[in-house]
């Protein structure tokens, strides 16, 4: 077995090095294979293992080699390779975590000592799935059911082993059957120890596996662990695939914030390299490295990022740190050690997640707004739409709304709905009348061709049942009246009193703005970025852009759900804002607030959350990696500087079990470890539910995302960004 893996790690490397030529460097130098060149540094991404359908296509012809001690050309431009994989039949075994250890030299000594407490077989392994490299597992095991292990677990906990855990493996039989692959309309058979080059036909080509698009050459391989496919990639053209994976510049398009994620993903990426050695790989496409997910996700202005900081990263007394992020941190970071077993990381310390330099922007209304209240709701919002809009006059004086609309001036009204809508069919001609609900239904009705609706879709006997109260409505004013009651368009009250009262100007706004906003969507939206005299800044589709406010724009804040309108809004920059603009002027402005706090991350919506869970669903959950019994209770012992939970205790009722770090947030099934606990007890007394308040996603250690956006906004360059996060770094180049 030993010599089948030796053996197959020769033959992959021997055509990595092939490819690779050098140690790694920046450069215009290349790796070269048969006319294929890929500009250094180089880094392989494993794509999959024990893969079972391959489908890999070119975007103009490709060349396959198959590799054993030499270079055998099987097509010279290809088109499309099927190759399915052996059947190997899997199992699962189970092991015991007993410590965690940042060296190997503390390992040794740690699993010595474990070997004469447990009596069973202890060895060392590295953690690949480790967010901190260079983090040792002392294992125990094997045990070839979770019940096997369960027992044993109860066992170390009776003998004081309080903290150790069960993680399940995977087993990989030998293959039932060979690999073969389907070249174009050829069938090949190959051995289960193939190795294939899928190298693209010229430089501007591209392979395409299973339908996503990739940079460089893939390369396949069958191992243990079945068929693993690798993409090999310059290490520039894979950042512009993770930058953008990792921090979306849709959501958070801030310039320096991406750089600033660039510059971190380049230092992960270096530091951790050869991570999967064993597998022929670097890193892996997913978030246990970093989530890559080719040419599919590229952005220009998160590849603009990554050029614009070529070649950086990031040093810690001459060495590539780990630079590890977090997507929302909550509002400060952890201590690494508080979060993952090991030493103490001087560069990953815990910080506040603010900025000294935070700039404050205020916007007032000239033009005060008095609620308007039809049945009790308020119709203030209607009614600056339609002031938005350029619909309803907007002067030093304002209309009245609550006075009773003419019906000349609901004419107008409604034509002017119409040239918004862009209706321009011509027909809508009414004769002079006076208005009330009855002939501003007709209105409507004419005006938007409803009369369609009404013969098709509203039965004869729902226009009774809507008008049973008002039997004075008789023939043609039915069907209008009706179908203005049940699209909400009238205020229910109108239906039990006098049909025939006037329509205030309120009333006839909230009609108009009803269904001006089931045609079409007019706001435009943005985030704030700054505020002159008279002007805003936002950010809108990438690009900066300068909005004039009229002098009587209507200001509005929306709080949780809830929009009421202002006279004065305080700005941080970065709030989600949408706004209406007429004539060249904004005229509606509304701010959607996150929760009311100066953190860098509070524009996430993980800053803040609640989780509930009952005891029997904690239970099962427990259940899988500690035999505590049925769940009694759990209490935080321990907090980080972040206050973050770094020691939790589980009590059941068969014992105890002590959860550290972020193991606490697989345990528990929640976003983060910053959480407290409330509880709800049953009628015996007992605990019944768990609600989780927290905040945050993620481990909390290094760079925190959002944050970093939030800082960019604020008008902080990428350099301030990352040695915030990462402490007494320095910025420079690999050579």
């Amino acid at each position: 077995m030993k010599i089948d893996k030796l053996k197959y790690l020769f033959i992959l490397f021997v055509g990595f090095f092939f490819f690779g030529g050098i140690p790694v460097e920046f450069g215009t130098e290349g790796a070269f294979f048969h006319g294929f060149m890929i500009p250094k540094p180089i880094i392989s991404i494993g794509l999959g293992t024990n893969l079972k359908d391959i489908r890999i296509r070119a975007s103009a012809g490709m060349k396959i080699y198959e590799v054993d001690t030499g270079y055998k050309l099987i097509a010279d431009d290809a088109g499309e390779a099927q190759v399915k994989g052996g059947g190997e039949k899997l199992t699962e075994k189970f092991i015991i975590l007993l410590a965690h250890a940042k060296e190997r030299e503390e390992a040794d000594q740690l699993a010595a000592g474990f070997s004469l407490k447990t009596g069973g077989k202890v060895y060392v392994a590295e953690d690949l799935e480790a967010d901190a490299a260079g983090v040792y597992e002392v294992k125990l095991g094997d045990f070839l059911t979770r019940g096997d292990a369960l027992a044993k677990v109860a066992e170390l906990n009776a003998a004081g082993l309080k903290d150790v855990w069960i993680d399940r493996e995977e087993i990989v039989a030998e293959p039932s059957r060979p690999i073969w692959m389907m070249l174009d309309d050829k069938l090949e058979s190959l051995s289960r120890d193939s190795v294939l080059y899928f190298i693209p036909a010229n430089p501007q080509s591209f392979l395409t596996l299973n339908g996503r698009s990739y940079r460089g050459f893939l390369t396949m391989a069958g191992t243990p662990k079945g068929i693993v496919l690798v993409n090999h990639v310059n290490l520039e053209d894979y950042l512009k695939s993770v930058v953008p994976g990792e921090l979306s510049p849709g959501q958070f398009g801030a310039i320096e914030a991406l750089k600033a994620q660039a510059v971190a993903a380049r230092t992960y990426a270096l530091k951790n390299r050869g991570r999967f050695e064993s597998l022929g790989f670097d890193l892996v496409n997913t978030p246990r490295s970093q989530l890559y997910m080719g040419m599919a996700s590229e952005h220009p202005l998160s590849t603009r990022a990554v050029e614009e900081t070529k070649g950086e990263v990031m040093f810690y007394r001459g060495e590539l740190i780990n630079a590890l992020y977090t997507s929302t941190c909550g509002g400060k970071t952890e201590d690494a050690e508080d979060v993952f077993a090991g030493r103490p990381v001087p560069y990953l310390k815990s910080v506040e997640c603010s900025y000294e330099k935070q700039p404050e922007w205020q916007i007032e209304a000239k033009t005060p707004v008095a609620p308007i209240l039809i049945d009790g709701r308020n119709a203030s919002l209607d009614v600056a739409l339609l002031l938005g809009l350029g619909i309803v006059p907007m002067g030093a004086e304002p209309l009245d709304f609550r006075t009773d609309a003419s019906f000349d001036e609901a004419v107008e009204w409604i034509r002017d709905a119409r040239g918004i809508l862009g209706i321009k069919e011509p027909g809508f001609v009414p004769g002079p009348a006076s208005l009330s609900f009855t002939s501003l239904a007709r209105l409507l009705v004419d005006a938007f061709a409803w009369q369609d609706r009404i013969d098709q879709l509203l039965l004869p006997g729902e226009i009774d049942f809507l008008l049973k109260d008002i039997p004075e409505v008789q023939g043609r004013d039915r069907g209008p009246l009706a179908y203005c009651f049940q699209s909400g368009l009238f205020p229910s009250s109108v239906r039990a009193g006098e049909i025939l009262q006037p329509v205030s100007r309120a009333e006839l706004a909230v009609a108009l703005a009803r269904v001006i906003k089931d045609f079409k969507d007019f706001f435009q939206t943005g985030t704030f970025r700054s505020a002159g005299k008279g002007t805003i800044e936002v950010g809108q589709d990438f690009e900066r852009k300068t909005l004039h406010l009229s002098n009587h724009v209507r200001l509005l804040r929306t709080i949780e759900g809830e929009t009421s309108f202002a006279t004065k809004l305080t700005l941080l920059g970065g709030e989600n804002v949408r706004w209406l603009e007429r004539e060249g002027q904004v005229a509606y402005f509304e701010v959607l607030y996150p929760p009311n706090s100066n953190v860098l991350d509070r524009s996430s919506r993980y800053n803040r959350w609640q989780v509930r869970k009952t005891r029997e669903e904690l239970e099962a959950r427990i259940g899988q990696s500690y035999p505590i019994g049925g769940l009694v209770d759990i209490q935080v012992k321990t907090r980080g500087d972040s206050g973050r939970a770094t020691e939790l205790v589980l009590k059941g009722t068969e014992q105890s079990a002590i959860v550290l770090g972020f193991q606490i947030r697989a345990a528990l099934g929640l976003r983060d470890t910053l959480f407290v606990i409330d509880r709800a007890f049953d009628e015996n007394g007992g605990v019944d539910e768990f609600t989780f308040s927290g905040r945050g996603w993620g481990h909390g250690v290094g760079l925190c995302q959002v944050g970093a956006y939030g800082m960019a906004v604020a008008g902080a360059k990428y350099p301030d960004i990352l040695k915030k996060y990462y402490s007494g770094i320095k910025i420079g180049k690999i050579d």
